[in-house]
């Protein structure tokens, strides 16, 4: 896969695979992907999708791991300080 085919993918798609009907041996092992930490930063992120196909399901031994991202601006701090004041 190419720069080109990179910016080509379809990730909406990619997040909406579903873990429950996913053929776990059509995933990639992310224990079979190598990073190259002499790549520069955006190389190496070019590299690690091209290697697990799909960044947001993949299996890591037999395992499928699916992750998702809220889309907010709280970080972590903010979410435990305001579990804190909730106590």
């Amino acid at each position: 896969m190419g720069n080109s085919d990179f910016f080509q993918m379809d990730f909406a798609a990619l997040k909406q695979v579903d873990v429950r009907t996913v053929n776990p041996d059509m995933l990639v092992d992310i224990n079979d992907t190598k990073i190259n930490s002499k790549l520069p930063r955006k190389e190496r992120i070019l590299d690690f999708i091209q290697q697990i196909g799909n960044p947001y399901c993949y299996r890591c031994g037999k395992v499928v791991v699916k992750i998702s991202f809220n889309d907010v601006n709280a970080t972590l701090e903010d979410r435990m300080e305001s579990l804190l004041r909730m106590m």
